[in-house]
């Protein structure tokens, strides 16, 4: 039985806030403002929480940080119409969800190209996929993944078994063999080649080069400025130290996430970073926009979005210059 994405969704979110990883708590101390910061435990979604922390960027624009770890986006878009974060951190495969008004992209992060169809051995392209499970985060990247390879190779969801379910579900299903394929990311596919060295990668959104893939940090609607203008600071300030400092980068996240700072190399890997004058300059030419407007047009086309809206509806790219000040 299938069961509604919005139900499932809205399930998993109160699970996942019980569960979060939680960097401090209570009232924040006098002179200071609590912002609550969402985050995937990957090199796109930690990186730069790590290094604010570790750099002193939080207490230096007076904030104290909450930091929740979720296992996707939109999951994250929930918890923020709920009032239960104030900011998160979304890959390109959420990005229907600000799109539709649900959140708003106060930054972009990264261009991401660590999405996958894989497959069982035996399945060498997305048309042998045809009538076969396949599971999926709903409305994630990975599910863009897999939207974007079914129209490429002239097919659709009906074409397929898709099978909802979350990330963690999706590793272990495919392990024990429960299903035939899977729209999913690295580094959750590093996990699952350590059980499955023989997958098969059918699909990827390195086969997309006209296409941009951008990972961004969200707010809700209703955040306030105040609170966005000093939050971007931080990410702008973090984000120039990662640029500057790749190796000590993926050691900082490492040291947040807890794992291996091999395994989150080979994670970053799979992102390209830019400098805040870079992302400042490209936003202030269009080119996010550009970026944006095709996810937009794109989401279209797989039913995620009725309309394709203007980008400068639901990214704050005046906000996102007038923090960089230069």
């Amino acid at each position: 039985m299938r069961i509604p994405q919005r139900a499932l969704v809205a399930a998993v979110a109160v699970t996942m806030l019980s569960l979060s990883v939680t960097g401090c708590s209570g009232d924040a101390a006098p002179g200071t403002s609590k912002v609550r910061f969402g985050y995937i435990s990957d090199f796109n979604g930690a990186s730069l929480l790590a290094i604010a922390d570790k750099q002193g960027l939080w207490k230096e624009h007076g904030l104290e940080p909450e930091l929740k770890v979720f296992t996707n986006g939109p999951l994250q878009i929930t918890a923020l119409g709920a009032g239960d974060l104030d900011f998160g951190y979304i890959g390109p495969g959420a990005m229907w969800l600000p799109a539709s008004g649900k959140a708003k992209v106060v930054a972009v992060n990264t261009l991401a190209y660590a999405d996958r169809v894989i497959a069982q051995p035996g399945i060498a392209s997305v048309k042998d996929l045809r009538g076969k499970k396949v599971g999926v985060p709903e409305g994630t990247s990975g599910d863009m993944a897999l939207n974007l390879a079914l129209q490429q190779a002239g097919m659709t969801a009906k074409d397929i078994q898709k099978v909802p379910m979350d990330p963690a579900t999706v590793v272990s299903a495919f392990v024990s063999g429960q299903i035939d394929a899977a729209g999913i990311w690295y580094p959750l596919i590093d996990t699952i080649k350590a059980k499955k060295p023989d997958l098969v990668e059918v699909a990827s959104t390195k086969d997309f080069p006209g296409r941009a893939f951008p990972t961004a940090f969200v707010s809700g609607t209703k955040t306030d400025a105040g609170l966005s203008r000093k939050v971007l600071k931080v990410l702008q300030e973090a984000n120039d130290w990662r640029a500057a400092h790749p190796e000590e980068a993926i050691t900082e996240a490492a040291a947040l996430l807890k794992l291996d700072p091999a395994k989150v190399k080979a994670d970053a890997a799979h992102v390209q970073t830019m400098s805040t004058a870079e992302l400042a300059a490209r936003t202030a030419d269009g080119t996010v926009g550009t970026w944006l407007k095709g996810l937009g047009d794109f989401f279209v086309s797989t039913g995620q979005l009725k309309t394709s809206p203007d980008p400068a509806e639901y990214y704050a790219g005046d906000l996102y210059t007038k923090a960089y000040g230069k």
